[in-house]
């Protein structure tokens, strides 16, 4: 087969794929580093569930033995604020200042604080 023949049979299996990707869920990637105590959302990427989600986040954002442990949430499962509701979930908790650190005396015996 030649180079432009092997082109195009790549190109139309490409192009006969794509579809079947776009029709695949979205999957959220979470990354515990080994340094760290908490996984750090590290991209998104299309999975046909979640089994196959975590193999591609492995693949994709683990190459490097970077990671302890993946997490793999698909993103229609994930509820968030809105930019525009800043002022109703986080405006509320600056009048009660018994929840900031600075509203606490320290005791003397304890240095490392």
């Amino acid at each position: 087969m030649s180079a432009d023949q092997n082109s195009t049979v790549s190109n139309a299996a490409a192009s006969s794929s794509s579809p079947a990707l776009k029709e695949w869920p979205l999957w959220e990637v979470f990354v515990r580093s080994k340094q760290g105590l908490e996984h750090k959302h590290c991209g998104s990427l299309h999975a046909s569930d979640s089994q196959h989600a975590l193999q591609m986040a492995r693949d994709v954002y683990t190459r490097r033995q970077e990671g302890v442990s993946i997490w793999v949430v698909q993103s229609s499962s994930i509820a968030a604020s809105e930019p525009n509701d800043k002022s109703e979930f986080f405006e509320p908790s600056s009048d009660k200042v018994y929840r900031h650190p600075t509203f606490y005396e320290i005791p003397s015996e304890v240095g490392h604080m």
